[in-house]
């Protein structure tokens, strides 16, 4: 799982591309964006969890550890993400760094109510996927329009196309092929398959909607 970050514009300023006066998020839409997308990855994970699934990123690190250790997906994700908080203090700011860690926080909260509120009984693997993909990534959607992210390996990505000019989605689907690979022998071959799928779902919203250039009031 991977986001970017656009570069915050200040109250009133306007798009090069438009020139339309745009207005910065207040403290209010910005906390309110955290939740929900917050909300949307929990329940995107529950989805993976509950089809027995992995996926991409930090994500799908704490979706094949969950099969393993008796910990909330979310709480996992959380605990696997705490050294890259230092990192994202280092490479995209302390601003990006803070909401970073409260999004974190609030996966692992928002996890744990879900796991003594929510069961699924029975989901096919493949509305798992879709759906599950797909809310995932509308929530690391509402996280990246108000400067903030999941960390993990989205961090690291956009670092070495920075550093190294490596292209971070290039680089995010090397690291994910990895993690899918690593779960080979947790979940079957056909779960692997609608696992590569949910990514994909992800990746998808990613590219159709996470455009920076088309967004005015940040």
């Amino acid at each position: 799982m991977t986001t970017t970050t656009p570069t915050r514009m200040p109250t009133g300023s306007k798009t090069p591309e438009t020139g339309v006066t745009g207005t910065a998020h207040s403290l209010v839409e910005d906390g309110y964006a955290l939740v929900v997308g917050c909300i949307l990855l929990v329940l995107g994970l529950v989805l993976l969890h509950a089809a027995g699934l992995v996926t991409g990123g930090i994500a799908g690190v704490a979706l094949l550890l969950s099969y393993l250790v008796p910990l909330p997906v979310g709480v996992l994700f959380t605990v696997i993400n705490i050294p890259f908080f230092l990192f994202a203090h280092r490479v995209m700011g302390a601003r990006f760094a803070v909401k970073t860690v409260l999004v974190n926080v609030g996966i692992a909260a928002i996890s744990a109510v879900a796991k003594l509120s929510l069961t699924i009984a029975t989901v096919h693997p493949m509305f798992a996927a879709l759906v599950g993909g797909t809310v995932i990534g509308m929530g690391i959607l509402s996280l990246a329009r108000h400067d903030a992210g999941v960390g993990g390996t989205g961090v690291v990505t956009l670092w070495l196309q920075r550093r190294r000019g490596w292209n971070a989605g290039r680089t995010q689907i090397a690291i994910d092929v990895l993690i899918l690979a690593a779960a080979i022998p947790v979940v079957s071959i056909d779960r692997l398959g609608w696992s590569a799928l949910s990514a994909a779902a992800i990746s998808l919203i990613l590219i159709a909607w996470h455009r920076p250039d088309r967004y005015i009031a940040r």
